[in-house]
């Protein structure tokens, strides 16, 4: 609180309060009363300026993004060990839920804006391949009955092998764009955390919106878009049902805004 709250004001915004939103692998905080949101990590581990510069790049190009903090000029800044950013705060709206033709519309357009960046990020196999590691070690994964265990490992093995394999374009992805990481907003829905970036098919965004946003997204492979939603929901404890969104669904993927 105390890094977010010296970033604020060495920028000249009035910050004398702090509301803890999220506490993840990231504190969210809605600093006030100049009512910005701050993301904060330990310099240690964080892409922060990734996120930043990616935001950036998406924002100029119209994507449906949620924005860096109006003011400053967006940078990452240091304090204490630890990383802080800013964006900006959207109050709650209702209903939350995004109708499915909605979803595929704003996700294809995110899309189409991530094919013109030119940036750096692993293929989404490493992820498969942490996930598979993950599964494999019983001193980390100690309460894993030795079936599922089993299930698991041949599932990640097998379909990872198999969506890698498809021979279809691959482009920069979001790498969650599941109902805990877009945003209802007057602007429309818009996407934030984009620290799971990755690069492959469509198809393994889609598999983590809800089931019926695949029917409304042009040109989708759903074959291929059936084994990479089986391959999301193998790939550890903890990750979000696609069309299921709970409150283990939002801690699956932090809100830097409190919606």
């Amino acid at each position: 609180m105390a890094a977010a709250l010296s970033a604020a004001s060495s920028l000249g915004l009035t910050a004398h309060d702090a509301i803890v939103l999220h506490d993840s692998n990231k504190l969210t905080l809605r600093l006030l009363p100049c009512d910005i949101v701050a993301r904060v990590a330990p310099e240690t581990r964080q892409v922060a300026r990734f996120e930043v510069e990616l935001a950036r790049g998406l924002a100029r190009s119209g994507c449906p993004v949620a924005a860096l903090a109006p003011g400053p000029e967006p940078a990452v800044h240091e304090r204490g060990g630890f990383v802080v950013t800013l964006w900006t705060y959207y109050p709650p709206m209702a209903p939350r839920e995004i109708p499915p033709a909605d979803y595929a519309h704003v996700l294809q357009r995110l899309h189409v804006g991530l094919r013109a960046l030119d940036a750096p990020a692993p293929r989404f196999t490493d992820r498969v391949e942490q996930a598979r590691r993950l599964v494999a070690d019983h001193a980390r994964t100690p309460e894993l009955a030795d079936a599922d265990r089993e299930l698991l490992g041949n599932t990640l093995r097998r379909l990872g092998r198999a969506v890698a394999e498809h021979g279809g374009t691959e482009q920069l992805l979001h790498g969650e764009p599941h109902p805990g990481n877009v945003l209802a907003t007057p602007d429309g829905p818009l996407f934030i955390d984009f620290e799971t970036c990755c690069r492959g098919p469509v198809e393994f965004d889609l598999a983590h919106a809800p089931e019926e946003v695949g029917a409304h997204y042009p040109g989708v492979d759903h074959v291929l878009l059936r084994r990479c939603r089986t391959l999301v929901l193998a790939m550890g404890p903890g990750r979000p049902v696609p069309g299921r969104p709970t409150a283990g669904h939002r801690v699956a993927g932090p809100d830097p805004h409190g919606t």
